[in-house]
């Protein structure tokens, strides 16, 4: 019966992850019974292959959404930008990696002209269509096209950064406009494991 408990409280965990409403409780039970995270093959700014040992060495924050994102994503590396100023020199021991979602649209000359507006030690990464599918999918991160009116279309897409200590193994997520003193605390401890 507890076993059963656990596994239903990883799973309602693990279904509002991607929406951003991940709090503290609950998240052992997550992450002793769900992986996040694992191997990916994609291509940084200058177009150069990353895979997810290429992160390894250092702790990392990942978040996961695309450059034509209107509100979501600006937000999230404003706050990013802020929190590794916050940080100090501390934050030069974080990897900060933004993974696009929209390969159609996300070239590396993309992502590399867009986080140009945010702290230049974020990371883009981004990768034809099927290598994103499947970094979406080793970090659990939900994303679907929606198409709009005007021919267009916008991403729907998880919301929350996750975090993961130097030998890639997740620790905790931070949720979408999380207040920044608590953040950075999450940042700070992930830094000094």
């Amino acid at each position: 019966m507890r076993r059963r408990s656990l596994l239903g409280l990883g799973l309602a965990v693990l279904t509002s992850a991607p929406l951003a409403a991940c709090g503290d409780q609950g998240q052992g039970a997550a992450r002793s019974l769900v992986r996040i995270g694992g191997p990916f093959n994609l291509v940084d700014m200058s177009g150069r292959p990353v895979t997810e040992k290429s992160l390894l060495g250092k702790p990392t924050a990942i978040f996961f959404g695309f450059t034509f994102c209107p509100e979501v994503c600006p937000t999230t590396l404003t706050d990013l930008t802020a929190w590794l100023k916050a940080l100090g020199p501390e934050a030069d021991r974080l990897n900060v990696v933004f993974v696009s979602v929209d390969p159609e649209r996300d070239t590396p000359e993309q992502v590399r002209r867009y986080l140009s507006n945010f702290d230049p030690r974020i990371q883009g990464f981004t990768g034809d269509p099927a290598a994103v599918a499947a970094a979406a999918k080793a970090y659990r991160v939900y994303y679907q096209k929606v198409p709009q009116e005007s021919g267009g279309y916008t991403i729907d897409h998880s919301s929350a950064i996750y975090l993961f200590d130097k030998a890639g193994h997740f620790v905790e997520p931070i949720a979408y406009q999380s207040p920044p003193e608590r953040a950075v605390a999450q940042l700070r401890r992930l830094i000094r494991g």
